[in-house]
């Protein structure tokens, strides 16, 4: 081809292939988000409709299971996971109350890291840091990658629970490692809690049965920085790092205790929260306060916590969560128990793994609306997330419930990929990612992509 003609071509090309990526795009750096609050800081238009074929710009295969969440950066769209030899005991949806898988799966397995481009789907790279068996059981509806990445922009920082956590440069090279020591977990239920970076620290928590932990790691070098004990076992919960008008802390929830930790390890504050048995929703903030809950469908004590900064020490509790300085305000009944929730133009919703919704206001802990069912019925561990005025919300058959955000509970549609579905989706600009038993989805509205 003469070199003109070879010139046109790829620039043709490469117009083509940035024309499809999301205008201004903000990176999904972490589980549920850039500030952990299932929202881009700027609001998007999602699409309102989609199916296995309908509004999918491209979709991807992917070997073996992990839920964690796709990481976005930039135009590469990072998902871990790991490939069994033998099979297995497959997951399970629904509300799951026994023990975990009592021994380690059967067989050779490939922990394993997958790229793909956001544009095209196209596999970009891969990686697989570890090959063997497991040491440890897991959770039946879990999967040995149950963690979600998370990114700097630099670099990815991919955990596996009760392996390690590896460090890669974006374009695949694996740059540094730590080795983690598995430990027994409650009912044998492993791993899960997903990772954080913040000004060069990765940090970890691991809560176990045996020698619980926070840690930080140099990002640069994977160096452990520092190391905190922590007096829990029954917490699955990824870390906020909450930039606060006062100062910059690591929240934590745990069954003893919910905790805030300073950037180098040290305790800043904690209250016993009577939280549930299981700790499973992630803490988040919006609007200058941090909202903390846990939701065991088994306890009658279900709280949401919404926090102000400027704690120190042990919360004085009193006689009651409600006259604490702290706690801005308190529910005794008012979480979910796998899903973490969302605060979106003022209120605060709830998504029970049983197929409710709650709308309380997210400034005061009023109740704006009580516990409305999803129709057609269905079983939730995503979380949910927000965009143009919507709440979505993930099932595990794969259905996504599309609600209208606002003082009534109103079903805007419901969108069928008609597959298991635990990871919770990540969204780039106009484009929405789902994450299903064996695929990745990159859903657009495709009629506007053709309009422009």
């Amino acid at each position: 081809m003469r070199p003109f003609l070879f010139a046109a071509c790829w620039a043709s090309f490469v117009f083509l292939n940035v024309a499809l990526l999301p205008v201004g795009a903000e990176d999904w750096t972490r589980f549920r988000g850039p500030n952990a609050t299932g929202m881009l800081s700027v609001d998007t238009e999602l699409p309102v409709e989609w199916s296995e074929t309908k509004n999918v710009r491209w979709s991807a295969d992917i070997p073996g299971i992990g839920w964690g969440s796709p990481v976005i950066v930039g135009d590469r769209v990072f998902v871990s996971t790991v490939v069994a030899d033998e099979q297995g005991t497959e997951p399970q949806k629904g509300l799951y109350l026994g023990q975990g898988v009592r021994e380690p799966a059967p067989g050779i397995h490939h922990w394993q890291v997958h790229c793909f481009s956001l544009s095209t789907g196209e596999s970009l790279w891969q990686h697989e840091p570890k090959t063997g068996r497991p040491n440890v059981p897991r959770h039946p509806k879990s999967s040995y990658a149950a963690e979600t990445p998370t990114s700097d922009g630099e670099r990815l920082y991919v955990l596996f629970g009760d392996v390690g956590l590896y460090c890669y440069s974006l374009t695949g090279e694996l740059l540094w490692s730590h080795p983690i020591a598995a430990k027994k977990t409650n009912l044998d239920y492993g791993a899960a809690s997903s990772p954080v970076v913040h000004d060069g620290q990765v940090i970890v928590v691991y809560d176990n049965l045996e020698e619980s932990w926070i840690a930080s790691f140099d990002a640069k070098t994977g160096t452990p920085i520092w190391k905190t004990k922590r007096d829990e076992t029954h917490s699955w919960a990824t870390p906020l790092v909450w930039e606060n008008e006062l100062r910059t802390e690591i929240v934590v929830a745990g069954r003893e205790m919910n905790r805030s930790y300073s950037l180098t390890g040290e305790l800043l504050w904690e209250f016993d929260g009577d939280m549930s048995v299981l700790v499973i929703p992630s803490p988040f903030a919006v609007d200058g306060l941090c909202y903390l809950a846990s939701g065991y469908v088994g306890d009658a004590h279900r709280p949401t916590f919404a926090m102000k900064p400027g704690a120190s020490g042990e919360l004085k509790i009193g006689d009651g969560f409600e006259n604490s300085e702290y706690i801005q305000w308190y529910q005794p009944r008012a979480s979910p128990y796998n899903t973490s929730q969302l605060v979106y133009r003022g209120r605060l919703y709830t998504l029970y793994d049983q197929g409710f919704l709650t709308c309380h206001d997210a400034k005061t802990g009023e109740e704006i609306y009580g516990k409305r069912r999803f129709s057609p019925g269905g079983s939730f561990t995503a979380s949910p997330w927000a965009a143009n005025g919507l709440i979505y919300c993930l099932s595990e058959d794969g259905l996504t419930y599309v609600i209208t955000a606002g003082d009534e509970f109103a079903l805007k549609n419901t969108n069928p990929l008609n597959e298991l579905s635990i990871a919770s989706p990540s969204i780039s600009g106009d484009a929405l990612l789902i994450r299903t038993k064996s695929k990745l989805y990159c859903i657009a509205d495709q009629d506007q992509q053709a309009a422009e």
